[in-house]
């Protein structure tokens, strides 16, 4: 939301560590949930996993920056309590 233009690259496979039908599967659910917007998916007989149209395009919704905001504080909550786990032992 800070830059003007979205790097596509950083959404490639590769980038991500993970193949392309991981990749989409997760983008398709993220676009179901609600947490992102401005893509398709389509899904062609001919191949074997969904195609993803407009990734260009991708957004942030209210509900995705809600989920990363609660996500993060889950992150920390956790990584505090490992941290007292390993000092006890």
């Amino acid at each position: 939301m800070d830059y003007p233009e979205f790097d596509i690259n950083r959404l490639d496979p590769e980038a991500l560590g993970t193949s392309l039908n991981r990749r989409n599967a997760i983008l398709e659910m993220l676009l179901k949930k609600g947490y992102i917007d401005g893509i398709a998916i389509k899904k062609y007989v001919d191949e074997e996993s969904n195609t993803i149209l407009g990734l260009g395009n991708i957004k942030i919704t209210v509900d995705g920056l809600e989920y990363l905001e609660d996500n993060s504080l889950m992150k920390k909550a956790a990584n505090l309590a490992k941290g007292i786990a390993e000092i006890i032992n």
